[in-house]
């Protein structure tokens, strides 16, 4: 086996049992955090995410499975690999349709669907808009995809609908911190954002995802008549894994070092406590060795 294949494969088992153990640990921690006492509505969303997340940790342990029966213990042919794929494919989107439209109606107004706040222009910005993207473009694309992979078709439809829905995951990443930054900013005052470590997470978080999700855009729009995976440029997808993951790893590092600069924030309480999605800092270990590995190598 190549040393710089197995380096790939090794970063697809990383991110795989990141992928677990962050799911899981949300999950454990949402049957943990539910109280008789809540209001309807919130234990309808605290009960439906918790079901949301028991599908994305089975997900994620298929993932694990999957790669390292694949990739490292050659115990399963390609129909097997393909049929796990597209199990973990049905239930993600399960886990978004599941967990995200509950909460985009809470998000709606303020009686009987509002947050703490009771700000209805807050409860649009950092929960309507944003889990309903989550909860329709998603399972949609995600479904799509599913319907495609298929060992007895042209791959050019997988090819076509993974592109998409690796790049609406990238829209999906920035509109939900972007929305949350917003919210925290709306919140706290326009003051909080002076602040410069505040400040230089804001800009990573609205201009800077942005950025990354017209790059992986235009890079699905130009790769769409592709017949195979092969004929894949991996290097700008290595490109576009590796930024993502830096994103979330750079904004957690700050608050390790610098703390909640100007207070705790709501923008701090979503991405440190209510974010599932901290996982995507470990992609690096699939983004750089795709940015080195000769493309006849990736999928060997």
């Amino acid at each position: 086996m190549r040393s710089d294949n197995l380096t790939l494969r090794a970063g697809l088992l990383i991110v795989a049992v990141s992928w677990f153990a962050f799911t899981l640990f949300h999950f454990i921690s949402g049957l943990s955090n539910f109280s008789s006492s809540m209001a309807w509505y919130i234990a309808l969303t605290e009960i439906l995410g918790s079901v949301g997340l028991g599908f994305r940790s089975v997900a994620s342990f298929i993932a694990i499975i999957a790669v390292s029966s694949y990739f490292f213990f050659k115990s399963i042919g390609k129909i097997e690999a393909v049929m796990a794929a597209k199990l973990v494919l049905l239930l993600e989107a399960i886990y978004y349709a599941v967990t995200f439209v509950p909460s985009a109606i809470w998000g709606v107004g303020e009686n009987p669907f509002s947050n703490n706040y009771g700000q209805l222009a807050g409860n649009l910005v950092a929960n309507f808009l944003p889990c309903l993207l989550e909860g329709v473009l998603i399972p949609v694309v995600l479904i799509i995809l599913y319907s495609k992979l298929n060992l007895n078709k042209p791959k050019t439809g997988a090819v076509k609908w993974a592109l998409i829905a690796g790049t609406s995951y990238v829209l999906v990443f920035w509109v939900t911190n972007a929305c949350n930054w917003i919210y925290a900013v709306m919140y706290k005052g326009t003051a909080y954002v002076t602040v410069p470590l505040n400040m230089l997470s804001f800009l990573f978080t609205t201009f800077g995802l942005l950025a990354l999700t017209l790059y992986a855009g235009y890079f699905t729009k130009q790769s769409l008549s592709v017949s195979s995976w092969r004929e894949l440029d991996f290097k700008k997808i290595g490109v576009v894994a590796t930024l993502l993951g830096l994103y979330f790893a750079g904004v957690y590092l700050l608050w390790i070092i610098a703390g909640s600069v100007g207070g705790w924030s709501p923008w701090y309480a979503w991405f440190l406590g209510h974010n599932v999605d901290l996982w995507v800092m470990t992609l690096p270990a699939v983004g750089l060795p795709l940015l080195f590995i000769p493309t006849s190598a990736h999928l060997e």
